[in-house]
């Protein structure tokens, strides 16, 4: 069993205590869309880990999370909401695999200094990435735990439904899928419509989203959608405007 404790400001946390009281202190991979926050749930239903911050990287030219395109302020609203800090990791608009390395390296490095030991993650099935992941956190002597790890897509996108969650989608991938994706509200009639050859949760990398409601959230975010772009001929982005 799970006893949550929420609270909202930098200064806060969430505790989860397990039956046996083996308490392991973690950070969360948050991207703000649909599988972190299933992830997110499945691990504190589970119990045992005590999340010190959320953590996420963000594109310092665009002050925008990275790949799924959603404006900094939202980002801190759904951080807020959960009643958790917010790491940011900065990233410039070209920024390399070793960029990203350094980068997130010098974040973990501080935070295994204040007793956090793993990274939770939202993957599902990609074996190489899973693995990328774990390389890189034994380089700081930390490991990754990954709570929805080959549970099955469409079941998971519909569990992801049923316990409340709502998403809107906020970036395609053109090559996959049509323009008219971006912008939808993640629900069932999108999943129906979605082409047999794109996975349900976007495992892929077909689509982003972002969640603003939930059983994590202790309140409802606002948005107004903005307009849709096309960027490196290839992904299409839909602006969220916080409300």
């Amino acid at each position: 069993m799970c006893e949550a404790e929420y609270g909202v400001g930098a200064g806060m946390i969430m505790e989860c205590k397990s039956t046996a009281g083996t308490i392991e202190k973690v950070l969360f991979a948050w991207s703000g869309g649909k599988d972190s926050a299933m992830a997110f749930y499945e691990l504190r239903q589970a119990g045992g880990h005590e999340i010190a911050a959320l953590l996420t990287t963000v594109t310092q030219d665009y002050q925008r999370i990275s790949m799924h395109g959603v404006r900094e302020t939202l980002l801190e609203r759904q951080a807020e909401s959960i009643g958790l800090p917010l790491e940011k990791v900065y990233l410039t608009k070209q920024s390399s695999n070793e960029e990203y390395e350094a980068r997130m390296r010098d974040a973990l490095i501080g935070h295994k200094k204040m007793g956090v030991s793993a990274v939770v993650f939202g993957d599902i099935f990609l074996e190489d990435l899973k693995k990328y992941r774990q390389d890189n956190l034994s380089k700081v002597d930390m490991k990754g735990i990954f709570p929805v790890w080959k549970r099955n897509s469409t079941e998971l996108a519909h569990a992801f439904l049923d316990l409340g969650f709502e998403a809107v989608i906020t970036c395609i991938d053109a090559n996959v899928l049509d323009k008219a994706f971006c912008g939808r509200t993640f629900d069932r009639q999108f999943l129906s419509e979605l082409p047999s050859h794109v996975d349900p949760c976007g495992e892929n990398g077909e689509f982003h989203s972002f969640v603003y409601a939930g059983p994590i959230f202790q309140k409802r975010l606002r948005y107004k959608k903005g307009g849709v772009v096309l960027r490196d001929n290839r992904y299409y982005f839909c602006d969220l405007l916080p409300a």
